[in-house]
């Protein structure tokens, strides 16, 4: 097999990279199948760029957010999922009307292989405990049979990470934890349960990064900036929403972006449409900011 067909799976990111996109962000969109649609493009960028977290945050503070916030969440959780697992753990929900139209994300942790014996020793899988077994637990990793999770009680429908330890009819497997896989192994889903500005004023993160048409071209700030990410092991990059940019969000919590992000930037200056939607925003600055830790 030569070099350019073989699949080498992507390493995970040195830090660690979390995405804030604000709940409205399908709010311009007035059917069910292009909100999808436009969520569906967020999580292929974030797997894409291997981002480790997606963070949604309300942003119209005197509106009840929820039902966006569910739907936003719901399709992303959705999509990060592996398709043999989608069943068991999503049912039948109206937010999931359109999720045929989601695009896959091919990432190592949604293997294609549905076989036992294609399974290999120290292979790591996503599951779902589907019954307890003398022994341990039976979990559902996507080939014929569940493998044997063993010298441990798990709760029944629970998402688990396992690495496979033995072979033959009956696989067996120890749970595992994601921070020992050295692959990137997809984004988790949360939702803060404070504004943007506050999210940014806690300073749970080395390095936030606000993009905006206001802020400074990449270009002027990227030896700073090259600095700081390096250094840092948790990083933010911050997105607008369709109606409003992070200046006003931010405004709205009586904030200044400039002094609350220790970076505002522009990674599309010279835009050449009056506006850019988030999901471009998203691409473009994550394409840009990926360039940072490769030079």
């Amino acid at each position: 097999m030569s070099v350019r067909n073989q699949t080498i799976a992507p390493l995970k990111r040195e830090c660690e990279i979390s995405i804030a996109m604000p709940a409205s962000l399908v709010l311009d969109v007035p059917h069910l199948r292009e909100k999808t649609f436009r969520v569906g493009l967020i999580g292929r960028a974030a797997a894409i760029f291997r981002v480790d977290q997606i963070i949604v945050f309300p942003d119209l503070l005197d509106t009840d957010q929820s039902r966006d916030i569910k739907l936003v969440t719901t399709i992303l959780s959705y999509i990060e999922t592996p398709q043999y697992l989608r069943k068991r753990l999503f049912k039948i929900r109206p937010e999931l009307r359109y999720a045929g139209t989601l695009p896959p994300l091919r990432t190592p942790h949604h293997p294609l292989s549905d076989r036992i014996k294609d399974l290999k020793i120290g292979e790591h899988r996503e599951g779902v405990v589907t019954s307890l077994a003398k022994g341990g637990s039976l979990v559902d990793i996507g080939v014929e049979r569940p493998v044997l999770v063993t010298d441990t009680r798990l709760s029944v429908n629970n998402r688990v990470t396992i690495r496979v330890t033995k072979l033959g009819k009956r696989p067996k497997a120890v749970l595992a934890r994601r921070s020992e896989i050295e692959k990137y192994w997809g984004y988790h889903v949360t939702v803060s349960d404070v504004p943007f500005g506050q999210l940014l004023k806690n300073r749970s993160f080395d390095l936030a990064i606000a993009t905006s048409r206001h802020g400074s071209p990449l270009a002027e700030v990227k030896d700073e900036l090259r600095k700081r990410w390096k250094k840092s092991s948790r990083t933010l990059v911050a997105f607008g929403a369709p109606t409003q940019g992070l200046y006003k969000i931010a405004a709205r919590e009586h904030l200044n972006l400039d002094k609350i992000a220790h970076f505002v930037i522009n990674t599309i200056p010279e835009q050449g449409t009056e506006t850019v939607r988030t999901e471009e925003a998203l691409y473009a600055s994550l394409a840009a900011l990926n360039l940072l830790e490769g030079e």
